[in-house]
């Protein structure tokens, strides 16, 4: 079995698993406290960006174990990392109210749509 494919599906699960958890969370047990600080919209697209690409993720770890293209996995580690900082710096934003942490946030998402590009060249290249 393909150990790139399984890795990338594995993180995807996990963060797919995570975003559920925090989002959660997040609605239940910190509402009060985002919503007093004025961070739950905020909050709640850390959680949203965190579940789509992880099930993007998975999507990409069955397309690079299909296709056996490195572009597929790269765009798969892109995805991770982008979404790691993108949704991790909101979180931390949110939770510890450090402002310069929304200055990290533009990597990730610079990551992400990195990653999708290399999806969609994968696409036609391949």
């Amino acid at each position: 079995m393909n150990t790139s494919f399984q890795k990338l599906f594995m993180a995807g699960a996990v963060a797919a698993a995570l975003a559920v958890a925090i989002g959660a969370f997040g609605a239940h047990g910190l509402k009060p406290m985002l919503a007093a600080s004025g961070r739950l919209e905020t909050f709640e697209t850390a959680v949203k960006y965190h579940f789509y690409h992880a099930l993007g993720l998975m999507i990409l770890a069955v397309w690079a174990k299909a296709a056996e293209q490195k572009a597929v996995t790269r765009a798969g580690w892109l995805l991770l990392a982008g979404t790691c900082i993108f949704s991790g710096s909101l979180y931390a934003l949110c939770l510890l109210n450090i402002g310069w942490l929304g200055a990290i946030t533009p990597v990730g998402g610079v990551l992400m749509i990195i990653g999708w590009g290399y999806a969609a060249w994968a696409a036609v290249c391949y």
